[in-house]
């Protein structure tokens, strides 16, 4: 037997954190106490939630507090001795971890980049993340507060108390500021001087703080085979202070905290990353805790483990039943995803349809938030508000008489063929254990041991057998096989209106009203498995609308849980129901009030933003141009509203080849069948946003068409 072997530490896995508790810069007192408060709070445990391994070594507090109206040169004598503690302290600690500095007011910087200074051997390059450029000296500040200094002692302008400090001066040249929007003319005239690029607010709404951040962190690198590395210093105040207010001079209109923490996600990757510094939390402004939650998320976006350790983690410890591609993502919104290191991705899967509304849709964090507030389960055993609600919502909108709540699709697809056995037994007159389903080949309708006696798939089988009987399969799209196949112990056909998994197939025009007709005539239950195509993906409310056909039973998941939560749901008139007895089929979850309550608001959204008539539209529209590709390496593109699947010609490469270099522009898709890309993007998405698809696929099919033939 292998037993997996854990992996050695992500790169700033051994994280080791210093409080600095120091005010001695401002006049303010508040910030003396941010380290402690963080210390507090949950921050710890978000960092190990991260996977990251946190200890707070220690707080230092200055020896000496000076009055506010203490001399300059009392305040700086204070501020000058606390941070050669802070810069030995930092000095100090073990050459295999990596420090995380939590002040203080900024005049801490001065310790805290002069002993990572000294701990490298060399000075590091700086990524300065502030509203402010604390660039004055004893002569130039306009306030007299030392937290308006650090910058340019550490570059070796201002009074001797804090220049002098042991260790390496920085570098102008590898110092960058982004954020800056309140300055004194002397602090930016000294900077521009000494060749520290500055970053203004300006420049971010132009340029986008991404794009900036990556340029930054360019320049603190330093030309090829510099040493020293690098550190990034973040200021609370740089941000906006209407989402992160905790501060200690808040300047309007600044960074959001969410575009930093994305910035920050590139920082997993870098091998020369040296040293992070967080300073200016002020607890006592913090009322409801966004800050510090912040924060927290701060330290772990640029600490947490990179895309290769966390892989390496999910081979080594994972069943072998998947084989992802090679992107690990940490945030989605909307029709986007980011990864572990902060990149950004279109995502056109939308999780097999699961995700048709789009990542974190706040109307349905909203009802899932609410709901998990109020209760979240109590089994089938009891009723709960939730349900009755839902129940009526899906009969109602479907036409349907009963629902019967699951949790996932497969486990719907198990309760339609349960249901259609005890209908074909207590109903039709089927003697017992003779019951048949039928099924098509290439058909995808789950992973249980039922289910995937009725695949067609290999592999599915390979292994798990032996199969119930009375399982059987036809050709899909062919009508006459199935009324060949039906047989006086027929319960049901089972059919996928489109199959997804097969490589998004539809039927020849009028197959579905054939079977239905079939259906009717043998007394066979039709049951339309709408787990991928049901609400609206085709671009109409159920694929097999497309046909005008109305099955004996609908099974829903995926989209009805809104990404959030698996739900789905069997729906059937009384005729078929009237089988099931309390006691005959449940499920624990199934049904709950959490899952109903987002399935509610799943329904809501569908209607209340014409989602439907949306993906039909720009279905045709995105259709139309994907077909004026007319690329030699595609065989045929098809499908129906927001579901297209593209399949590759014999001589082109494996599908999986392509989507890889998809995934490396930036597009997310997946392979199916070896040889067909699929596309189905939330319902939320935009034009522009299929445009740019079409503009990589045609960059990919072209660009790459040599290299892609003859790999």
């Amino acid at each position: 037997m292998t037993i997996p072997i854990p992996l050695p530490p992500g790169p700033h896995a051994r994280l080791r954190i210093i409080g600095a508790a120091s005010a001695l810069g401002t006049p303010l007192p508040g910030t003396a106490a941010g380290p402690e408060a963080l210390r507090a709070t949950p921050f710890l445990q978000r960092l190990a939630e991260a996977g990251i391994a946190a200890e707070w070594v220690e707080t230092l507090k200055p020896r000496l507090v000076p009055p506010p109206s203490a001399a300059m040169a009392e305040r700086l004598a204070a501020n000058g001795e606390f941070m050669v503690r802070l810069a030995d302290r930092i000095a100090a600690l073990e050459p295999d971890t990596f420090p995380l500095i939590i002040g203080g007011d900024h005049a801490i910087a001065v310790g805290t980049w002069r002993g990572i200074a000294r701990r490298q051997g060399h000075a590091p390059g700086l990524v300065w993340v502030d509203a402010h450029l604390d660039s004055h000296t004893e002569t130039s500040t306009h306030s007299g507060n030392i937290h308006g200094m650090p910058l340019a002692a550490l570059i070796g302008e201002g009074p001797p108390a804090l220049v002098d400090v042991p260790g390496p001066l920085l570098d102008p040249a590898r110092i960058c500021i982004i954020g800056a929007r309140d300055w004194e003319s002397e602090e930016y005239e000294r900077l521009t001087r000494l060749g520290v690029r500055i970053f203004d607010m300006a420049d971010v709404r132009r340029r986008g703080f991404g794009t900036l951040f990556a340029e930054a962190l360019r320049i603190a690198r330093g030309k090829p085979g510099e040493e020293g590395g690098f550190g990034v210093s973040i200021d609370l105040d740089a941000l906006d202070p209407l989402a992160v207010p905790a501060v200690t001079c808040p300047t309007a209109d600044g960074i959001a905290p969410q575009a930093l923490a994305d910035a920050l996600l590139t920082l997993r990757s870098c091998g020369d990353f040296v040293g992070l510094e967080i300073v200016e939390y002020s607890p006592q402004l913090d009322t409801d805790g966004s800050s510090a939650r912040w924060t927290a998320e701060f330290a772990a976006a640029a600490l947490g483990p990179a895309t290769y350790w966390l892989r390496a983690k999910e081979r080594n410890f994972s069943a072998r039943n998947y084989a992802p591609l090679p992107v690990v993502f940490h945030r989605g919104e909307g029709v986007w995803l980011w990864d572990v290191e902060g990149r950004r991705y279109l995502d056109m899967m939308s999780a097999y349809s699961a995700v048709s509304f789009g990542h974190a849709h706040p109307r349905l964090l909203r009802a899932l938030t609410d709901q998990a507030q109020r209760l979240s389960l109590t089994s089938r055993a009891y009723s709960n508000d939730r349900l009755p609600l839902l129940l009526e919502r899906l009969c109602v909108l479907f036409g349907y008489e009963r629902a019967l709540p699951m949790n996932t699709g497969a486990e719907a697809v198990e309760t339609a063929i349960k249901v259609a056995r005890k209908w074909a037994y207590r109903i039709k007159g089927v003697p017992d254990d003779m019951a048949e389903i039928i099924a098509c080949d290439n058909n995808f309708h789950g992973r249980s041991t039922t289910i995937v006696g009725l695949s067609s798939e290999p592999q599915y089988r390979d292994g798990f057998g032996p199969f119930p009987p009375g399982l059987k399969r036809v050709p899909y799209g062919d009508a006459d096989a199935l009324e060949r196949a039906i047989t006086p112990h027929t319960a049901a056909f089972l059919v996928e209106p489109i199959q997804g998994e097969g490589g998004i197939v539809l039927p020849p025009p009028g197959y579905l009203a054939r079977c239905a007709e079939l259906c009717r005539r043998h007394d066979v239950l039709l049951i339309a498995d709408e787990v991928q195509t049901g609400l609206g993906r085709s671009g109409r409310l159920l694929a097999c609308d497309h046909d005008g056909v109305r099955p004996d039973g609908i099974i829903l998941g995926k989209a009805l849980g809104g990404g959030l939560l698996p739900v789905s749901a069997f729906l059937a008139d009384e005729r078929v129901m009237q089988v099931l007895n309390p006691g005959d089929h449940g499920s624990t979850f199934g049904g709950n009030p959490l899952g109903a309550a987002v399935a509610l608001a799943v329904l809501d959204l569908l209607e209340e933003e014409n989602l439907i008539a949306h993906a039909a539209q720009l279905g045709n529209r995105w259709l139309d141009s994907l077909r004026r590709l007319r690329s030699p390496l595609v065989k045929e593109i098809r499908g129906r509203g927001l579901f297209i699947g593209i399949e590759l010609a014999d001589h082109a490469p494996p599908a999986l080849t392509a989507a890889e270099l998809l995934l490396a522009r930036g597009v997310l898709t997946k392979d199916t069948h070896h040889r067909v890309l699929r596309f189905a993007p939330p319902l939320v998405v935009q034009q522009a946003e299929l445009d740019w698809t079409t503009e990589v696929l045609k960059e990919v099919l072209e660009l790459e068409a040599p290299a892609l033939a003859t790999n």
